[in-house]
């Protein structure tokens, strides 16, 4: 299983896309234009990035040079109904490790992202620590002390996300905006209810919650 950002404008193909991935048992996070997907890329780790070329803001091509000279390296298959060889051959040039036209069938593209997903290297291990709290990013293990925690899949986002911009403040709207992106229906109060949810499983009673709330403005893990 691979987790997958796919970053396209076209409503009807990210649809019909996200049922394909999910039914080959892949998450995806889905993004419609290249600063979204820019933000998605400094806070989560993927497996594989699918990109259109003609997404808004930032477009496909300059978004995959951006991704590279910030040293990403996770594969990169960029989609585009452009046809011709210098089209191709820019795209490639950007940093892309395949490249499919448009209209693709879904054999196709799945037979890419296995290819694509075999030859990514293993990432290297990532952990985020605060106190005796410990993420470990690849296996998305966390734990505190000895004890190993479950979380669930948006608790364990919002988690990773503050833990990897500690000391900054962020309000619910943020954190939908940079958390559940692509969710319109989130509303303030799922956040709070996840992020009480998410207390009550690593904090430990008597001591200072992990996750301070700073009255008027949202949430932040404090390391001063």
């Amino acid at each position: 299983m691979a987790k997958i950002l796919l970053v396209e404008d076209d409503l009807a193909l990210v649809e019909e896309l996200r049922e394909v991935f999910q039914r080959e048992g892949h998450s995806v996070d889905t993004m419609y234009n290249g600063q979204s997907a820019s933000e998605a890329l400094k806070s989560f780790a993927y497996d594989l990035i699918i990109l259109d070329v003609n997404i808004p803001i930032i477009n496909g091509v300059d978004l995959c040079q951006k991704f590279r000279s910030s040293g990403g390296t996770t594969p990169l298959l960029m989609l585009t109904g452009l046809t011709s060889d210098t089209d191709k051959e820019r795209g490639l040039d950007s940093g892309a490790d395949d490249y499919l036209t448009k209209p693709f069938s879904s054999r196709e593209l799945l037979a890419r992202i296995r290819a694509l997903v075999r030859r990514s290297p293993a990432p290297p291990v990532e952990e985020l620590r605060f106190r005796d709290l410990v993420v470990e990013t690849n296996g998305k293990k966390v734990r505190r002390g000895n004890s190993e925690i479950k979380l669930w899949a948006k608790e364990y986002d919002v988690l990773v996300f503050l833990l990897r911009n500690v000391n900054h403040i962020f309000d619910a709207d943020a954190l939908i905006n940079r958390v559940w992106p692509m969710e319109a229906e989130v509303s303030g109060e799922a956040i709070r209810q996840c992020v009480k949810r998410l207390r009550e499983k690593i904090d430990i009673e008597g001591e200072p919650s992990i996750i301070s709330t700073v009255k008027g403005f949202g949430y932040t893990i404090k390391n001063i």
